[in-house]
Protein backbone atom coordinates (compact mmCIF):
# COMPACT_ATOMS: atom_id res chain seq x y z
CA UNK A 1 0.00 0.00 0.00
CA UNK A 2 1.21 3.51 -0.78
CA UNK A 3 1.20 6.02 1.44
CA UNK A 4 1.11 9.49 0.68
CA UNK A 5 2.89 11.77 2.75
CA UNK A 6 1.82 14.99 3.41
CA UNK A 7 3.97 18.13 1.71
CA UNK A 8 5.93 19.57 4.34
CA UNK A 9 4.98 22.88 5.28
CA UNK A 10 6.53 25.75 3.15
CA UNK A 11 8.71 28.08 5.56
CA UNK A 12 8.53 30.82 3.56
CA UNK A 13 5.97 33.74 4.68
CA UNK A 14 2.92 34.12 2.79
CA UNK A 15 2.65 36.52 0.15
CA UNK A 16 0.52 39.53 0.49
CA UNK A 17 -0.91 41.42 -2.44
CA UNK A 18 -1.08 44.71 -2.32
CA UNK A 19 -3.65 47.05 -2.82
CA UNK A 20 -2.57 49.14 -6.20
CA UNK A 21 -1.78 52.56 -4.72
CA UNK A 22 -3.97 55.68 -5.01
CA UNK A 23 -2.31 57.55 -7.36
CA UNK A 24 -3.12 61.14 -8.35
CA UNK A 25 -6.78 60.14 -9.41
CA UNK A 26 -6.92 58.19 -6.53
CA UNK A 27 -5.97 61.59 -3.83
CA UNK A 28 -7.76 63.80 -6.34
CA UNK A 29 -11.29 61.62 -5.32
CA UNK A 30 -10.38 62.10 -1.99
CA UNK A 31 -9.60 65.77 -1.91
CA UNK A 32 -13.18 66.34 -3.98
CA UNK A 33 -15.02 64.28 -1.62
CA UNK A 34 -13.46 66.60 1.46
CA UNK A 35 -15.03 69.55 -0.53
CA UNK A 36 -17.91 68.59 -0.88
CA UNK A 37 -18.60 67.59 2.44
CA UNK A 38 -17.42 70.42 3.96
CA UNK A 39 -20.29 72.28 3.77
CA UNK A 40 -21.98 69.93 5.64
CA UNK A 41 -19.46 69.18 8.43
CA UNK A 42 -19.77 73.29 8.95
CA UNK A 43 -23.22 72.84 9.32
CA UNK A 44 -22.93 70.45 12.07
CA UNK A 45 -19.87 72.15 13.75
CA UNK A 46 -22.37 75.26 14.63
CA UNK A 47 -25.00 72.63 16.69
CA UNK A 48 -24.16 73.51 20.03
CA UNK A 49 -21.91 76.65 19.09
CA UNK A 50 -22.54 79.88 21.31
CA UNK A 51 -24.47 82.42 19.17
CA UNK A 52 -26.23 85.83 19.99
CA UNK A 53 -30.11 85.37 21.50
CA UNK A 54 -32.01 84.41 18.57
CA UNK A 55 -31.82 80.82 18.80
CA UNK A 56 -33.48 81.35 22.43
CA UNK A 57 -36.14 83.16 20.80
CA UNK A 58 -36.76 81.08 17.79
CA UNK A 59 -36.97 78.26 20.33
CA UNK A 60 -39.79 79.30 22.43
CA UNK A 61 -41.90 81.08 19.53
CA UNK A 62 -41.51 79.89 16.18
CA UNK A 63 -39.60 76.71 16.52
CA UNK A 64 -42.55 74.25 17.02
CA UNK A 65 -44.46 75.54 14.43
CA UNK A 66 -41.24 74.67 12.09
CA UNK A 67 -41.33 71.05 13.43
CA UNK A 68 -45.11 70.95 12.74
CA UNK A 69 -45.68 72.58 9.54
CA UNK A 70 -42.54 69.97 8.37
CA UNK A 71 -43.80 66.85 9.55
CA UNK A 72 -47.25 67.89 7.70
CA UNK A 73 -45.84 68.34 4.62
CA UNK A 74 -43.82 65.44 4.80
CA UNK A 75 -46.89 63.14 5.63
CA UNK A 76 -48.91 64.98 3.00
CA UNK A 77 -46.38 64.52 0.08
CA UNK A 78 -45.88 60.61 1.36
CA UNK A 79 -49.60 59.97 0.58
CA UNK A 80 -50.00 62.53 -2.14
CA UNK A 81 -46.96 61.19 -4.36
CA UNK A 82 -47.39 57.56 -3.21
CA UNK A 83 -51.24 57.19 -4.22
CA UNK A 84 -50.66 58.88 -7.67
CA UNK A 85 -47.39 57.49 -8.39
CA UNK A 86 -48.21 53.87 -7.49
CA UNK A 87 -51.60 53.84 -9.09
CA UNK A 88 -50.99 55.23 -12.37
CA UNK A 89 -47.55 52.97 -12.60
CA UNK A 90 -49.81 49.81 -12.16
CA UNK A 91 -52.55 50.92 -14.81
CA UNK A 92 -50.51 51.83 -17.39
CA UNK A 93 -48.01 48.76 -16.85
CA UNK A 94 -51.03 46.16 -16.44
CA UNK A 95 -53.72 47.21 -18.02
CA UNK A 96 -54.54 48.42 -21.79
CA UNK A 97 -57.09 51.26 -22.67
CA UNK A 98 -57.36 53.98 -25.29
CA UNK A 99 -55.04 56.52 -24.33
CA UNK A 100 -52.09 54.26 -22.64
CA UNK A 101 -49.53 54.65 -24.66
CA UNK A 102 -50.11 58.71 -24.42
CA UNK A 103 -50.38 58.64 -20.43
CA UNK A 104 -47.46 56.22 -20.22
CA UNK A 105 -44.82 59.54 -21.04
CA UNK A 106 -46.96 62.40 -20.38
CA UNK A 107 -46.78 61.18 -16.82
CA UNK A 108 -43.60 62.50 -16.26
CA UNK A 109 -44.34 66.44 -17.52
CA UNK A 110 -44.82 67.07 -14.24
CA UNK A 111 -41.18 66.75 -13.46
CA UNK A 112 -40.84 69.99 -16.11
CA UNK A 113 -42.76 72.36 -13.88
CA UNK A 114 -41.25 73.15 -10.71
CA UNK A 115 -43.45 72.82 -7.68
CA UNK A 116 -42.75 77.33 -6.85
CA UNK A 117 -43.88 77.88 -10.37
CA UNK A 118 -46.89 75.54 -10.17
CA UNK A 119 -48.06 77.64 -6.75
CA UNK A 120 -48.12 81.09 -8.88
CA UNK A 121 -49.90 79.73 -11.54
CA UNK A 122 -52.58 78.29 -9.03
CA UNK A 123 -52.22 81.06 -6.75
CA UNK A 124 -53.61 83.44 -9.61
CA UNK A 125 -56.40 80.82 -10.87
CA UNK A 126 -57.87 80.33 -7.75
CA UNK A 127 -57.52 83.63 -6.31
CA UNK A 128 -60.33 86.00 -5.13
CA UNK A 129 -59.95 87.66 -9.08
CA UNK A 130 -59.13 84.94 -10.66
CA UNK A 131 -61.45 83.19 -13.40
CA UNK A 132 -62.62 80.68 -10.67
CA UNK A 133 -63.97 82.75 -7.98
CA UNK A 134 -65.43 85.00 -10.64
CA UNK A 135 -67.09 82.12 -12.45
CA UNK A 136 -68.83 81.21 -9.20
CA UNK A 137 -69.98 84.76 -8.29
CA UNK A 138 -71.22 84.96 -11.69
CA UNK A 139 -73.47 82.06 -11.49
CA UNK A 140 -74.35 82.01 -8.40
CA UNK A 141 -74.83 85.62 -7.44
CA UNK A 142 -72.94 85.43 -4.45
CA UNK A 143 -70.79 88.11 -2.85
CA UNK A 144 -67.74 88.82 -0.74
CA UNK A 145 -68.04 87.13 2.28
CA UNK A 146 -71.12 85.25 1.28
CA UNK A 147 -69.38 82.02 0.30
CA UNK A 148 -66.19 79.85 1.77
CA UNK A 149 -63.72 78.76 -0.93
CA UNK A 150 -60.61 77.12 -0.22
CA UNK A 151 -57.23 79.04 0.25
CA UNK A 152 -54.68 77.74 -2.11
CA UNK A 153 -52.21 79.12 0.07
CA UNK A 154 -51.77 76.98 2.97
CA UNK A 155 -50.20 74.33 4.04
CA UNK A 156 -53.30 71.77 2.03
CA UNK A 157 -52.29 73.75 -0.65
CA UNK A 158 -48.37 73.27 -0.89
CA UNK A 159 -49.32 69.64 -0.25
CA UNK A 160 -51.19 69.79 -3.29
CA UNK A 161 -48.14 71.86 -5.31
CA UNK A 162 -45.75 69.45 -3.90
CA UNK A 163 -47.73 65.88 -4.80
CA UNK A 164 -49.00 67.06 -8.31
CA UNK A 165 -44.65 68.05 -9.00
CA UNK A 166 -42.87 64.97 -7.40
CA UNK A 167 -45.15 61.75 -7.78
CA UNK A 168 -43.38 61.27 -11.68
CA UNK A 169 -40.59 60.28 -8.93
CA UNK A 170 -42.46 57.16 -7.61
CA UNK A 171 -44.41 56.72 -10.97
CA UNK A 172 -41.15 56.11 -12.97
CA UNK A 173 -39.42 53.72 -10.12
CA UNK A 174 -43.05 51.95 -9.32
CA UNK A 175 -43.27 51.66 -13.08
CA UNK A 176 -40.04 50.04 -13.63
CA UNK A 177 -40.35 47.63 -10.68
CA UNK A 178 -43.80 46.46 -12.33
CA UNK A 179 -42.64 45.93 -15.67
CA UNK A 180 -39.71 44.04 -14.28
CA UNK A 181 -41.94 41.96 -12.50
CA UNK A 182 -42.42 37.78 -13.36
CA UNK A 183 -45.44 36.63 -14.71
CA UNK A 184 -44.95 33.62 -12.39
CA UNK A 185 -45.13 35.42 -9.29
CA UNK A 186 -48.61 37.42 -10.82
CA UNK A 187 -50.01 33.97 -11.83
CA UNK A 188 -49.30 32.36 -8.68
CA UNK A 189 -51.33 35.13 -6.73
CA UNK A 190 -54.55 34.29 -9.65
CA UNK A 191 -53.87 30.53 -8.32
CA UNK A 192 -54.91 31.64 -5.14
CA UNK A 193 -57.92 33.23 -5.87
CA UNK A 194 -56.83 36.91 -5.85
CA UNK A 195 -58.22 38.96 -8.26
CA UNK A 196 -56.52 41.79 -10.49
CA UNK A 197 -56.77 44.21 -7.74
CA UNK A 198 -55.99 41.41 -5.12
CA UNK A 199 -52.59 40.54 -7.10
CA UNK A 200 -51.97 44.26 -7.12
CA UNK A 201 -51.92 44.44 -3.04
CA UNK A 202 -50.84 41.67 -2.18
CA UNK A 203 -48.13 40.68 -4.83
CA UNK A 204 -46.72 43.52 -7.15
CA UNK A 205 -47.20 46.17 -4.65
CA UNK A 206 -44.71 44.05 -1.71
CA UNK A 207 -42.45 43.01 -4.63
CA UNK A 208 -42.11 46.92 -5.43
CA UNK A 209 -42.28 48.11 -2.45
CA UNK A 210 -38.14 49.20 -2.50
CA UNK A 211 -38.55 51.32 -5.47
CA UNK A 212 -42.14 53.02 -3.69
CA UNK A 213 -40.08 53.90 -0.98
CA UNK A 214 -36.69 54.91 -2.98
CA UNK A 215 -39.22 57.37 -5.13
CA UNK A 216 -40.91 58.67 -1.91
CA UNK A 217 -37.92 59.36 -0.91
CA UNK A 218 -36.73 61.48 -3.34
CA UNK A 219 -39.67 63.14 -3.11
CA UNK A 220 -39.68 64.14 0.56
CA UNK A 221 -36.12 65.55 -0.08
CA UNK A 222 -37.31 67.81 -2.34
CA UNK A 223 -39.79 69.00 -0.41
CA UNK A 224 -37.47 69.53 2.59
CA UNK A 225 -35.11 71.42 0.04
CA UNK A 226 -38.02 73.47 -1.41
CA UNK A 227 -37.78 77.58 -0.14
CA UNK A 228 -40.09 78.77 -3.39
CA UNK A 229 -43.30 77.20 -2.55
CA UNK A 230 -43.43 77.20 1.59
CA UNK A 231 -42.10 80.90 1.57
CA UNK A 232 -44.95 82.08 -1.09
CA UNK A 233 -47.95 80.54 0.62
CA UNK A 234 -46.71 81.89 3.94
CA UNK A 235 -46.17 78.03 5.50
CA UNK A 236 -43.27 78.31 7.58
CA UNK A 237 -40.49 75.83 7.75
CA UNK A 238 -37.19 75.18 8.73
CA UNK A 239 -36.18 76.41 5.06
CA UNK A 240 -38.11 79.55 4.93
CA UNK A 241 -36.29 80.02 9.13
CA UNK A 242 -32.92 79.45 8.10
CA UNK A 243 -33.46 82.51 5.52
CA UNK A 244 -34.80 84.65 8.12
CA UNK A 245 -32.18 83.72 10.44
CA UNK A 246 -29.86 84.76 8.11
CA UNK A 247 -31.26 87.48 6.38
CA UNK A 248 -34.09 89.31 9.03
CA UNK A 249 -32.06 88.58 12.57
CA UNK A 250 -28.81 88.50 11.02
CA UNK A 251 -27.57 85.25 13.26
CA UNK A 252 -25.82 83.04 11.06
CA UNK A 253 -25.19 80.65 14.08
CA UNK A 254 -28.96 80.49 13.89
CA UNK A 255 -29.39 79.70 10.54
CA UNK A 256 -26.69 76.89 10.87
CA UNK A 257 -28.34 75.77 13.66
CA UNK A 258 -31.81 75.73 11.98
CA UNK A 259 -30.01 74.40 9.35
CA UNK A 260 -28.63 71.02 11.34
CA UNK A 261 -32.32 70.94 12.29
CA UNK A 262 -32.99 70.55 8.88
CA UNK A 263 -30.31 68.60 7.98
CA UNK A 264 -31.81 65.65 11.26
CA UNK A 265 -35.22 65.95 8.92
CA UNK A 266 -33.40 64.53 5.73
CA UNK A 267 -31.47 62.01 7.84
CA UNK A 268 -35.26 60.40 8.85
CA UNK A 269 -36.53 60.27 5.45
CA UNK A 270 -32.77 58.29 4.76
CA UNK A 271 -32.65 56.02 7.43
CA UNK A 272 -36.84 55.40 6.74
CA UNK A 273 -36.75 54.42 3.66
CA UNK A 274 -32.69 52.37 4.65
CA UNK A 275 -35.35 50.63 7.23
CA UNK A 276 -38.09 50.35 4.49
CA UNK A 277 -35.84 48.55 2.12
CA UNK A 278 -34.32 46.60 5.18
CA UNK A 279 -37.17 44.83 6.48
CA UNK A 280 -38.68 44.36 3.85
CA UNK A 281 -38.62 40.19 3.10
CA UNK A 282 -39.71 40.25 -0.74
CA UNK A 283 -37.77 39.03 -3.44
CA UNK A 284 -38.70 38.12 -7.26
CA UNK A 285 -36.41 35.62 -8.15
CA UNK A 286 -38.06 34.13 -11.70
CA UNK A 287 -36.83 35.33 -14.43
CA UNK A 288 -38.29 38.85 -15.84
CA UNK A 289 -41.07 38.00 -18.12
CA UNK A 290 -43.86 40.34 -17.78
CA UNK A 291 -47.56 39.58 -17.55
CA UNK A 292 -48.99 40.53 -20.88
CA UNK A 293 -51.63 43.90 -20.01
CA UNK A 294 -55.35 42.87 -19.65
CA UNK A 295 -57.67 45.21 -22.14
CA UNK A 296 -60.33 47.08 -20.41
CA UNK A 297 -62.97 48.15 -21.91
CA UNK A 298 -66.60 50.73 -21.14
CA UNK A 299 -66.21 52.41 -18.21
CA UNK A 300 -63.52 50.57 -16.81
CA UNK A 301 -61.42 51.89 -19.71
CA UNK A 302 -62.51 55.22 -18.64
CA UNK A 303 -61.95 55.22 -15.15
CA UNK A 304 -58.50 54.43 -15.89
CA UNK A 305 -57.66 56.79 -18.04
CA UNK A 306 -59.29 59.25 -16.15
CA UNK A 307 -57.47 58.12 -13.18
CA UNK A 308 -53.92 58.43 -15.29
CA UNK A 309 -54.98 61.49 -16.59
CA UNK A 310 -55.94 63.53 -14.19
CA UNK A 311 -52.13 64.34 -12.91
CA UNK A 312 -51.04 65.03 -16.28
CA UNK A 313 -53.89 67.80 -16.04
CA UNK A 314 -53.41 69.00 -12.23
CA UNK A 315 -49.80 68.90 -12.29
CA UNK A 316 -48.46 70.04 -15.56
CA UNK A 317 -51.33 70.66 -18.37
CA UNK A 318 -53.30 73.30 -16.54
CA UNK A 319 -50.72 75.53 -14.89
CA UNK A 320 -48.67 75.21 -18.23
CA UNK A 321 -51.83 76.52 -20.05
CA UNK A 322 -52.33 79.57 -17.30
CA UNK A 323 -48.55 81.00 -17.56
CA UNK A 324 -48.96 80.38 -21.07
CA UNK A 325 -52.40 82.52 -21.05
CA UNK A 326 -50.81 84.64 -19.09
CA UNK A 327 -47.68 85.51 -21.06
CA UNK A 328 -49.99 85.44 -24.05
CA UNK A 329 -52.32 87.71 -23.19
CA UNK A 330 -51.66 90.25 -20.44
CA UNK A 331 -49.79 93.16 -21.41
CA UNK A 332 -47.40 93.19 -18.48
CA UNK A 333 -46.26 89.67 -19.77
CA UNK A 334 -43.95 90.32 -22.64
CA UNK A 335 -40.20 89.60 -23.78
CA UNK A 336 -37.85 92.24 -22.41
CA UNK A 337 -34.34 92.86 -22.41
CA UNK A 338 -34.31 92.26 -18.92
CA UNK A 339 -35.75 89.04 -19.46
CA UNK A 340 -33.20 88.07 -22.11
CA UNK A 341 -30.35 89.03 -19.61
CA UNK A 342 -31.53 86.89 -17.35
CA UNK A 343 -31.95 84.07 -19.56
CA UNK A 344 -28.29 84.83 -20.07
CA UNK A 345 -27.30 84.25 -16.58
CA UNK A 346 -29.09 81.58 -16.03
CA UNK A 347 -27.92 79.49 -18.74
CA UNK A 348 -24.41 81.01 -17.87
CA UNK A 349 -24.48 79.25 -14.50
CA UNK A 350 -26.26 76.27 -16.15
CA UNK A 351 -23.51 75.90 -18.68
CA UNK A 352 -20.60 76.69 -16.47
CA UNK A 353 -21.87 74.01 -13.44
CA UNK A 354 -23.15 71.14 -15.71
CA UNK A 355 -19.44 71.35 -17.70
CA UNK A 356 -17.39 71.59 -14.46
CA UNK A 357 -20.13 68.82 -12.61
CA UNK A 358 -19.14 66.30 -15.11
CA UNK A 359 -15.91 66.64 -15.02
CA UNK A 360 -15.66 65.94 -11.70
CA UNK A 361 -18.46 63.30 -11.79
CA UNK A 362 -15.71 61.54 -14.59
CA UNK A 363 -12.26 61.84 -12.10
CA UNK A 364 -14.62 60.68 -9.38
CA UNK A 365 -16.00 57.69 -11.39
CA UNK A 366 -12.52 57.19 -13.06
CA UNK A 367 -10.63 57.04 -10.08
CA UNK A 368 -12.86 54.56 -8.32
CA UNK A 369 -12.77 52.56 -11.36
CA UNK A 370 -8.54 52.03 -11.64
CA UNK A 371 -7.84 52.30 -7.98
CA UNK A 372 -10.71 49.43 -6.89
CA UNK A 373 -9.35 50.52 -3.43
CA UNK A 374 -12.25 51.05 -0.31
CA UNK A 375 -11.51 54.27 0.59
CA UNK A 376 -11.97 55.45 -3.29
CA UNK A 377 -14.90 53.37 -3.00
CA UNK A 378 -16.21 55.10 0.37
CA UNK A 379 -15.24 58.78 -1.33
CA UNK A 380 -17.34 58.60 -4.17
CA UNK A 381 -20.64 57.30 -2.09
CA UNK A 382 -20.03 60.29 0.12
CA UNK A 383 -19.86 62.41 -2.84
CA UNK A 384 -22.95 61.57 -3.86
CA UNK A 385 -24.67 62.68 -0.47
CA UNK A 386 -24.87 66.49 -1.60
CA UNK A 387 -28.54 65.79 -3.69
CA UNK A 388 -29.53 64.90 0.01
CA UNK A 389 -28.94 68.76 1.22
CA UNK A 390 -31.07 71.35 0.67
CA UNK A 391 -29.95 74.40 -1.19
CA UNK A 392 -30.29 76.41 2.05
CA UNK A 393 -27.98 74.21 3.99
CA UNK A 394 -25.53 74.22 1.51
CA UNK A 395 -25.46 77.88 0.83
CA UNK A 396 -24.87 78.15 4.68
CA UNK A 397 -22.40 75.80 5.17
CA UNK A 398 -20.45 77.49 2.12
CA UNK A 399 -20.73 81.04 3.68
CA UNK A 400 -18.87 80.41 7.04
CA UNK A 401 -15.89 79.05 4.93
CA UNK A 402 -15.49 81.10 1.78
CA UNK A 403 -16.07 83.82 4.22
CA UNK A 404 -13.03 83.36 6.48
CA UNK A 405 -10.98 82.35 3.17
CA UNK A 406 -12.16 85.85 1.75
CA UNK A 407 -11.47 87.94 5.07
CA UNK A 408 -7.74 85.65 5.02
CA UNK A 409 -7.06 86.80 1.47
CA UNK A 410 -7.95 90.06 1.64
CA UNK A 411 -5.82 90.84 5.29
CA UNK A 412 -3.06 88.86 3.35
CA UNK A 413 -3.21 91.16 0.50
CA UNK A 414 -3.42 94.30 2.39
CA UNK A 415 -0.15 92.78 4.80
CA UNK A 416 1.75 92.26 1.49
CA UNK A 417 0.69 95.35 -1.12
CA UNK A 418 -1.23 97.65 0.75
CA UNK A 419 -4.41 97.32 -1.68
CA UNK A 420 -7.86 96.96 -0.02
CA UNK A 421 -9.47 94.20 -1.62
CA UNK A 422 -13.29 93.10 -2.38
CA UNK A 423 -14.41 89.43 -1.77
CA UNK A 424 -13.38 86.91 -4.52
CA UNK A 425 -15.70 84.32 -3.57
CA UNK A 426 -18.20 85.26 -1.26
CA UNK A 427 -20.79 86.91 -3.41
CA UNK A 428 -19.79 86.02 -6.64
CA UNK A 429 -20.82 83.10 -9.56
CA UNK A 430 -17.66 81.29 -7.36
CA UNK A 431 -19.86 80.39 -4.41
CA UNK A 432 -22.98 79.76 -6.58
CA UNK A 433 -21.07 77.33 -8.86
CA UNK A 434 -19.59 75.70 -5.59
CA UNK A 435 -22.93 75.28 -4.18
CA UNK A 436 -24.15 73.59 -7.35
CA UNK A 437 -21.52 71.42 -7.85
CA UNK A 438 -22.01 69.13 -4.12
CA UNK A 439 -25.71 69.86 -4.47
CA UNK A 440 -25.66 67.90 -8.09
CA UNK A 441 -22.59 65.92 -8.36
CA UNK A 442 -24.56 62.87 -7.07
CA UNK A 443 -26.53 63.12 -10.75
CA UNK A 444 -23.67 63.19 -13.18
CA UNK A 445 -22.06 60.72 -10.68
CA UNK A 446 -24.60 57.91 -11.22
CA UNK A 447 -24.66 59.11 -15.22
CA UNK A 448 -20.66 58.31 -15.20
CA UNK A 449 -20.64 54.86 -13.25
CA UNK A 450 -23.27 53.41 -14.81
CA UNK A 451 -21.94 54.24 -18.28
CA UNK A 452 -18.75 52.86 -16.96
CA UNK A 453 -20.13 50.01 -15.93
CA UNK A 454 -21.17 48.81 -19.64
CA UNK A 455 -17.67 48.86 -20.91
CA UNK A 456 -15.16 46.34 -20.93
CA UNK A 457 -12.27 46.11 -18.36
CA UNK A 458 -10.38 44.27 -21.43
CA UNK A 459 -10.38 47.60 -23.20
CA UNK A 460 -8.74 49.21 -21.10
CA UNK A 461 -5.93 46.40 -20.62
CA UNK A 462 -5.43 46.36 -24.40
CA UNK A 463 -5.21 50.50 -24.36
CA UNK A 464 -2.54 49.67 -21.28
CA UNK A 465 -0.63 47.66 -23.09
CA UNK A 466 -0.12 49.40 -26.04
CA UNK A 467 1.34 51.94 -23.85
CA UNK A 468 -1.38 54.36 -23.14
CA UNK A 469 -1.31 56.10 -19.97
CA UNK A 470 -4.80 56.00 -17.62
CA UNK A 471 -5.59 59.81 -19.01
CA UNK A 472 -5.08 58.83 -22.72
CA UNK A 473 -6.95 55.44 -22.26
CA UNK A 474 -9.99 57.93 -20.69
CA UNK A 475 -9.52 60.32 -23.38
CA UNK A 476 -9.38 57.84 -25.89
CA UNK A 477 -11.44 54.68 -25.36
CA UNK A 478 -13.68 56.06 -22.87
CA UNK A 479 -14.72 58.71 -24.07
CA UNK A 480 -16.01 58.52 -26.92
CA UNK A 481 -17.89 55.31 -25.52
CA UNK A 482 -19.22 57.53 -22.89
CA UNK A 483 -20.70 60.60 -24.91
CA UNK A 484 -24.25 59.36 -24.21
CA UNK A 485 -23.75 58.99 -20.54
CA UNK A 486 -22.13 62.33 -20.73
CA UNK A 487 -24.56 64.45 -22.38
CA UNK A 488 -27.39 62.76 -20.20
CA UNK A 489 -25.35 63.52 -17.16
CA UNK A 490 -24.97 67.88 -18.43
CA UNK A 491 -28.52 67.80 -19.56
CA UNK A 492 -30.08 66.39 -16.37
CA UNK A 493 -27.09 68.94 -14.09
CA UNK A 494 -28.25 72.04 -16.73
CA UNK A 495 -31.96 71.50 -15.88
CA UNK A 496 -31.75 71.22 -12.18
CA UNK A 497 -29.52 74.07 -12.10
CA UNK A 498 -32.00 76.73 -13.88
CA UNK A 499 -34.95 75.20 -11.51
CA UNK A 500 -32.54 75.71 -8.09
CA UNK A 501 -34.08 78.28 -5.93
CA UNK A 502 -32.55 78.29 -2.32
CA UNK A 503 -28.74 78.05 -2.99
CA UNK A 504 -29.13 80.79 -6.11
CA UNK A 505 -31.27 82.94 -3.32
CA UNK A 506 -28.77 82.84 -0.96
CA UNK A 507 -25.56 83.26 -2.77
CA UNK A 508 -25.83 84.91 -5.93
CA UNK A 509 -23.69 87.83 -6.69
CA UNK A 510 -25.11 91.63 -6.01
CA UNK A 511 -27.41 92.91 -8.82
CA UNK A 512 -27.07 89.01 -10.51
CA UNK A 513 -30.54 87.52 -10.88
CA UNK A 514 -31.84 84.44 -12.94
CA UNK A 515 -35.08 83.27 -14.34
CA UNK A 516 -35.73 81.54 -10.92
CA UNK A 517 -35.16 85.05 -8.94
CA UNK A 518 -37.16 86.99 -11.08
CA UNK A 519 -40.38 84.73 -10.93
CA UNK A 520 -39.92 84.19 -7.20
CA UNK A 521 -39.50 88.39 -6.66
CA UNK A 522 -41.93 89.40 -8.93
CA UNK A 523 -45.25 86.99 -7.44
CA UNK A 524 -43.30 88.26 -4.26
CA UNK A 525 -44.63 91.59 -5.03
CA UNK A 526 -48.09 89.70 -6.59
CA UNK A 527 -47.17 90.95 -10.28
CA UNK A 528 -48.03 87.11 -11.29
CA UNK A 529 -48.46 88.44 -15.20
CA UNK A 530 -45.01 89.60 -15.33
CA UNK A 531 -43.81 86.41 -13.42
CA UNK A 532 -45.81 84.17 -16.44
CA UNK A 533 -42.65 84.84 -18.78
CA UNK A 534 -39.38 83.65 -17.05
CA UNK A 535 -41.67 80.83 -15.52
CA UNK A 536 -42.34 79.37 -18.99
CA UNK A 537 -38.67 79.24 -19.83
CA UNK A 538 -38.06 77.58 -16.86
CA UNK A 539 -40.57 74.86 -18.03
CA UNK A 540 -39.46 75.14 -21.31
CA UNK A 541 -35.98 73.95 -20.50
CA UNK A 542 -37.69 71.09 -17.80
CA UNK A 543 -38.80 69.43 -20.62
CA UNK A 544 -35.74 68.77 -22.57
CA UNK A 545 -34.76 65.46 -20.30
CA UNK A 546 -38.27 64.32 -20.29
CA UNK A 547 -37.93 64.31 -24.37
CA UNK A 548 -35.27 62.45 -23.83
CA UNK A 549 -36.49 59.74 -21.24
CA UNK A 550 -39.59 59.13 -22.91
CA UNK A 551 -38.04 58.13 -25.68
CA UNK A 552 -36.10 55.49 -23.82
CA UNK A 553 -39.06 54.60 -21.91
CA UNK A 554 -40.35 53.86 -26.26
CA UNK A 555 -37.69 52.00 -26.77
CA UNK A 556 -38.19 49.46 -23.35
CA UNK A 557 -41.11 48.81 -24.56
CA UNK A 558 -40.09 47.37 -28.00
Amino acid sequence: MTVLAAPAPDPSPPVRVHAPPLGVLGWTALAITLLVGLPIAVVLSHVFAPGESSWSHLVHTVLPGYVLNTLGLMFGVTAGVASMGVLSAWLVTAYRFPGRGLLEWTLLLPLAMPAYVMAYAYTDWLQFAGPVQSALRAVTGWQVREYWFPDVRSLPGAIAMFSFALYPYVYLLARTAFFNQSRTALEAGRLLGYGSWGSFFRVALPLARPAVAAGVALALMETLADFGTVSYFAVQTFTTGIFRAWQSLQDKVAAAQLAACLLGFVALVLLAERWSRGRARYHNTAPRSPLPPQRLRGAAAGLAFAACAAPVVLGFLLPAGILLKLALTDPEARWTARIAALAFNSFTLAGVTAVVTVGIAIVLAYAGRLTRRPLVVFANRAAGLGYAMPGAVIAVGILFPLGRLDNLLADWVYAQFGVRMGLLLTGTIVALVYAYVVRFLAIALQSMDAGLTRITPSMEDAARSLGATPAGTLARVHAPMLSGSLMTAALLVFVDVMKELPATFALRPFNFDTLAIEAYNLTRDERLAEAAMPALLIVAVGLVPLIVMSLRMARERR
